[in-house]
């Protein structure tokens, strides 16, 4: 089994942060590959299913993007699931807007939801970057993040949510290099 993990912040006020597109994107999968109805555990929110041959839990930590590994920690700990079975999907400010990159272990980069992950599990987890650009200056960085999508994005934010669904496959089988280059292809077309 793998554990897909979406970072966000829980609530209507907070739904579409830039900050949130982890939520989105694990939301999209869930719908897109029919997983089953959503549960309360783990401090967050879960759905089980398959995609493809590949048994995904896929997990929404109600705990605050600050505090994301306390949910992520306790279902890794539940399932007994060895650290290469987690992949999580976090907003990058180092990316393009839409662009989507996969890599393993890291650095945080300033990520809270990736720091509080690194403290309960360690650093060596897949994680599903998902870019939103950097306003240019540190000072905006923090109304950047969690400022909402503006409506001239919403086309794009869709397309690449859209993406990301449908070659979740090649994820779940552990080909990244085959789901970065088939996303970025729907993205251009």
């Amino acid at each position: 089994m793998q554990l897909w993990a979406g970072l966000g912040n829980p609530g209507p006020r907070y739904a579409l942060h830039r900050h949130n597109v982890g939520f989105m994107a694990v939301d999209v999968i869930a719908e897109m590959h029919g997983f089953g109805p959503v549960q309360k555990k783990f401090s967050g929110w879960v759905q089980e299913g398959r995609i493809g041959a590949e048994k995904v839990l896929l997990l929404k930590p109600a705990t605050f993007m600050n505090e994301s590994g306390q949910s992520v920690g306790e279902a890794m700990r539940f399932y007994r699931l060895e650290i290469d079975a987690l992949t999580v999907f976090h907003d990058e400010l180092d990316l393009a807007p839409f662009k989507v990159k996969v890599k393993r272990g890291g650095g945080t980069a300033g990520h809270n939801g990736l720091r509080s992950i690194d403290r309960h599990l360690g650093p060596d987890f897949r994680r599903v970057r998902i870019g939103i650009g950097h306003p240019g200056h540190k000072d905006r960085v923090t109304g950047h993040v969690l400022g909402n999508y503006a409506k001239a994005e919403l086309d794009d934010l869709t397309d690449m949510l859209a993406a990301i669904g449908a070659e979740a496959e090649w994820l779940a089988k552990g080909e990244d290099a085959r789901f970065m280059s088939d996303v970025a292809r729907r993205m251009q077309d």
